[in-house]
């Protein structure tokens, strides 16, 4: 026998654009359920991203769960861009008057799940979504099974905030889809150590043997990554291996990178991924199930809460005001900020990386674009603008500081 049950909004996907949204409708008295297959043990310990732009740092605060992001989170003004051994700073507060944070999602996640627990709000882990019905009408619903039942949800809307492989995109008529897709021919081999950073902000640095990059967690955490080929393994790099080539691809004169005790190896794929159609009928994607970015720009996560805040926004206006128009706009209001994301992604990943048949010539181009960053301000405060994040609003142009 079928429970059958009646929300507002159902929230496929407890990350953190649907658990923000959550938080958004919630806190304005809208009801809605969130549903997630995976356990919560398991969401709680999957590793992420761990920069937050200025914009995604401001709707944590607007929602009161800042509280332990302001505690632990780390705020940089700045990264630093290296080649040929060669480290120099850009000033992104100093260029476009933002910043970022670095704080873990895979915290941030804790965060809001507790909050949202503690709040008494639908949250229910391991329920597998078995079917999204009738998108396009009024009395949209979700079958699902939890707690080995059978389940039917009701709502007014479905909101897809379930990754690639969830099953919300693909509810969505393959005529009315425009996909597009790009894979990189190499990917990242990422370790999370047990040793105080070697440096105050984050390292980008291009190297003859592939790109390196050092970001934290904490004052005690240090994250980092080394450019592999796409089909490597972790188990092919022993901890001396790793910490050697991060040695060599990291190293500046009188610079030392501290070792410490590697605690999880990963490797991830590189790929872009744009599907066009965020919205169908009462169906609406956000985050992955929509997009995906390589991790060079640090765009996945705030993409994703970027889009939150305009449904959500959209969601309230409906709700409360009886405007049906921010809804319908849905689609246009995300995509450019999607494009961007992409375009700037791209920019980071083909500057930074070898890709596996450049010649000389090509790698002295890239060695003179990333040189272009330290002598041009105006080429430096585009990335800065870029990698602190767009506005939330289309309309909104950047004021940088005089």
């Amino acid at each position: 026998m079928t429970s059958v049950h009646r929300t507002r909004v159902a929230i496929i996907g407890a990350g953190p654009a649907g658990l923000v949204l959550s938080h958004m409708l919630t806190r304005q008295g809208i009801d809605c359920t969130v549903l997630e297959r995976r356990s919560r043990g398991y969401v709680e310990s999957r590793l992420r991203a761990g920069v937050l732009e200025q914009n995604t740092v401001e709707l944590i605060r607007e929602l009161g769960l800042n509280a332990h992001m302001d505690r632990d989170g780390l705020e940089h003004h700045g990264i630093y861009l290296q080649h040929d051994g060669q480290r120099f700073h850009i000033p992104m507060t100093e260029l476009c008057g933002r910043s970022v944070t670095v704080y873990g999602q895979t915290e941030l996640t804790r965060d809001l799940i507790a909050a949202r627990l503690e709040s008494g709000g639908a949250l229910h882990f391991e329920a597998e979504v078995e079917g999204v019905h009738d998108p396009d009408s009024d009395h949209p619903a979700i079958s699902y099974r939890f707690d080995g039942e059978e389940h039917r949800l009701e709502c007014d809307f479905i909101i897809g905030c379930d990754g690639f492989h969830g099953p919300c995109r693909n509810a969505i008529p393959e005529h009315r889809q425009r996909l597009f897709d790009n894979h990189y021919p190499y990917g990242w081999l990422g370790i999370l150590a047990r040793v105080p950073p070697s440096t105050d902000e984050l390292i980008y640095a291009a190297h003859r043997d592939g790109f390196a990059m050092h970001s934290m967690r904490s004052p005690e955490i240090s994250r980092l990554y080394l450019q592999v080929t796409h089909d490597d393994h972790p188990d092919n790099w022993s901890d001396d291996r790793i910490w050697e080539a991060l040695e060599a691809r990291l190293g500046t004169p009188g610079w030392t990178l501290q070792r410490g005790p590697i605690l999880d190896r990963s490797i991830t794929p590189m790929r872009s991924f744009v599907a066009e159609t965020m919205q169908y009928g009462r169906l609406f994607l956000a985050g992955d199930s929509a997009h995906i970015v390589p991790p060079t720009g640090a765009k996945g996560l705030n993409l994703a809460i970027a889009d939150i805040r305009v449904l959500g926004d959209a969601l309230i206006a409906h709700y409360l005001d009886d405007d049906e128009h921010p809804l319908k706009d849905y689609n246009a209001r995300v995509l450019w900020r999607v494009w961007r994301a992409n375009a700037f992604s791209n920019f980071m990943t083909g500057l930074l990386h070898n890709a596996p048949e450049e010649n000389p010539y090509e790698h002295q181009l890239r060695m003179s674009r990333i040189d272009y960053l330290h002598r041009s301000t105006a080429a430096a405060t585009a990335l800065a603008e870029n990698y602190t994040g767009m506005p939330f609003d289309a309309s909104q142009r950047f004021m940088t500081p005089p």
